[in-house]
């Protein structure tokens, strides 16, 4: 099942995805997609309607955030074998850092530098959306605390991340730092989140190809670990790191610019579609 949120920025309406591939509006049955929908037996309840009886949502309207009500955006940090090993010693435990919520947005919209960016970055990444409370739970039985998973680009300003002291969260954490969806595939259409392909392409340029099987933590693991250093509520977010090919590891280094265009893919995930729009230009400042 895929689950989206669509239309205008803070009136985003929900809805699902049918077989196919027709946008239908779930308003009748539930009033959002948020931590309360994202119980195991709400989401069954959704899955045993008929989706073709639902009304088709005409035209093509924005997609917003997946999930409503996020609580907490916690990301994994050199996670993938090939990205860790470039310059940095492979980590012993997983690397966690917080990303504001403030950073959310929608798969296509509009990606905004922030003034005084000069290192704007990429990063495709497999995001996992928790569904059930999970503390210190077992690698065994993390899974099942998930409800979905999606595509996340955890879009980062390196000057800041880097130069302007010891924590990444100023980097990571601007408006719009986090572009989430298109949409939420709930679990049982995900039978491995270890053998899924991904990929990002930078004005048709391939940046990033790789597969999660390459993650040095998988996501049973990072859901356990997290969970024992903080309680994972319904709706929270889980990032879990992104493979080589980002622009602050190239030779030379390259960072996005005004007007670029960003599309992300994960297997059976969608697709991403992000415009480059830099606060210095009067055009962005304008639009």
């Amino acid at each position: 099942m895929k689950l989206v949120r669509y239309g205008p920025r803070g009136r985003e309406r929900p809805g699902l995805i049918d077989a196919d591939g027709v946008l239908r509006d779930l308003s009748a049955h539930v009033p959002d997609i948020g931590p309360s929908t994202l119980a195991p037996a709400r989401l069954a309840a959704l899955r045993r309607l008929d989706a073709r009886a639902l009304p088709a949502v005409p035209r093509r309207p924005r997609l917003g955030v997946p999930v409503a009500g996020v609580g907490k955006i916690v990301a994994a940090g050199l996670n993938y074998r090939a990205h860790a090993a470039a310059g940095h010693t492979l980590p012993d435990e997983p690397i966690l850092f917080l990303k504001a919520t403030s950073a959310l947005c929608g798969a296509r919209d509009t990606v905004r530098l922030p003034p005084g960016a000069t290192r704007g970055d990429w990063e495709v990444e497999l995001a996992l959306v928790i569904g059930r409370r999970a503390s210190a739970v077992p690698v065994a039985r993390a899974l099942d605390h998930v409800a979905g998973y999606c595509i996340a680009n955890d879009v980062s300003e390196r000057a800041f991340q880097f130069e302007r002291g010891p924590t990444w969260d100023k980097g990571k954490s601007c408006d719009t730092f986090c572009p989430l969806g298109p949409w939420l595939v709930t679990r049982e259409e995900v039978p491995d989140p270890q053998a899924l392909d991904l990929r990002l392409t930078l004005d048709g340029e391939t940046m990033q190809v790789s597969n999660t099987a390459d993650m040095l933590f998988t996501c049973a693991e990072l859901v356990a670990r997290a969970s024992r250093y903080m309680t994972l509520h319904p709706g929270d977010v889980l990032l879990t790191g992104t493979p080589p090919g980002s622009g602050f590891l190239r030779a030379p280094p390259r960072y996005l610019r005004h007007g670029q265009t960003m599309r992300l893919g994960i297997a059976g995930l969608g697709e991403q579609c992000s415009r480059v729009l830099s606060q210095r230009c009067r055009s962005a400042m304008a639009e």
